[in-house]
């Protein structure tokens, strides 16, 4: 039985595990879990799972967690603020820790774990793309497994197993499009928060479905995919594929294309970052080709999607400017969802950013570097945000 500790265990990256959980109890048991403000269900988690350690990262909710879970027939321990995230993700005999929390949040509790010697199921890319050049020394230092659990890298790890070492050529990231796919780029600036959180294929949470109707997603998946596998951005490219059945491909040198296919379901690469290197039997649907029917494809549109040549361009920068990147594409998506900007100011304001902050990149950041530059940069949008014309009370 493998033993497992889930951070953001509320969000919908934690749900889906601990249903996996639920569906392998021989398989799994949960040491710790770690959430947001959603006491409720994190205590109701709690009462199921019975970790030996829980946590909510607002400190202010310590006390209503206590009392929530006042009534246990056992005394696991409690905690509150953003350094118990961290100690819940760093504690105990956990071999994995599923990393769902959302944004850049998630970088001080993946240190933290790793630090401890526990394998990572990378469900938060942002950890990786703001802090890669102090995560993967850790990674290689402390010799745990980085096994991506969002569906894009997982199927290119899927697809890799066997391919011997500089036997890769091309990285294909598989985009659906998101809820704008099928709108003209004239309408855009015309968009509500709600139209931009209806995505067609997936159920997600609300800052990732807005980085799918942007694009920034794949912009930043593009990133993670460098650090990962280790290839040029000139050889990772992006292809629009409504049908979310193709979840990415790989080119091999002999121009050979391997790819991994199966219902848009989060579920299948949690699951296999969890039990890697095997493969557990599930009793979902199988996959059904004519069913499906048809796959199509095309080149993404960069007048629609700016968000992915911004990205392309961070990433080459290198240094600090993936972190800046990522924080400012977080602090615009929020002011987006509070309905303090429009949809095309996201876009503005990152490139915004991005601009002042090539004055301060170094090629060589350390954890400090980051987390200062990752604050500087929000603080950055924020100023930003108050010269636009769409800029509201």
């Amino acid at each position: 039985m493998k033993s497992i500790t889930v951070i953001g265990s509320t969000g919908s990256i934690g749900t889906q595990t601990l249903e996996l959980v639920t569906q392998y109890p021989e398989e799994f048991r949960i040491v710790g879990l770690a959430a947001g403000g959603n006491i409720e269900l994190l205590a109701k988690q709690v009462q199921q799972f019975r970790p030996e350690i829980v946590a909510t990262c607002y400190e202010d909710k310590l006390s209503e967690l206590k009392t929530a879970l006042a009534e246990l027939d056992y005394s696991p321990i409690i905690l509150g603020g953003e350094q118990a995230v961290a100690e819940v993700a760093q504690y105990g005999d956990a071999e994995s820790v599923v990393t769902g929390i959302v944004g850049c949040a998630g970088l001080m509790p993946t240190i933290a774990a790793i630090k401890a010697g526990k394998n990572i199921a990378l469900a938060n890319k942002e950890t990786l793309i703001a802090g890669a050049p102090v995560v993967l020394p850790l990674v290689e230092q402390y010799g745990v497994k980085l096994l991506p659990a969002d569906s894009e890298h997982s199927a290119i790890f899927q697809c890799l197993q066997g391919v011997p070492d500089k036997g890769l050529r091309r990285i294909f990231l598989t985009a659906s499009g998101g809820a704008f796919r099928d709108w003209p780029v004239e309408q855009l600036s015309q968009v509500t928060v709600a139209d931009a959180l209806k995505h067609p294929n997936w159920s997600m949470g609300q800052k990732i479905t807005i980085d799918s109707a942007t694009l920034m997603n794949k912009g930043l998946e593009v990133i993670e995919a460098h650090f990962l596998f280790g290839l040029d951005y000139e050889q990772i490219e992006i292809v629009i594929h409504p049908q979310s059945i193709i979840h990415s491909l790989i080119e091999l040198q002999d121009t050979s294309v391997l790819a991994q296919l199966g219902w848009a379901d989060m579920r299948l690469p949690l699951l296999y970052s969890l039990s890697y290197p095997d493969r557990l039997y599930t009793n979902w649907e199988p996959l059904d080709l004519v069913k499906v029917g048809s796959l199509t494809f095309k080149e993404p549109d960069h007048e629609k999607y700016p968000c992915m040549q911004l990205a392309y361009a961070a990433g080459r920068e290198g240094g600090l400017m993936p972190a800046v990147l990522n924080a400012a594409n977080e602090q615009a998506v929020a002011l987006f969802l509070e309905e303090k900007i429009g949809f095309l100011d996201i876009p503005r304001l990152i490139e915004t950013v991005c601009d002042r902050a090539a004055k301060y990149n170094t090629s060589n950041p350390n954890l400090e570097d980051i987390l200062e530059v990752n604050q500087r940069a929000r603080q950055d949008v924020l100023s930003a945000a108050q010269s636009l014309d769409t800029v509201t009370a």
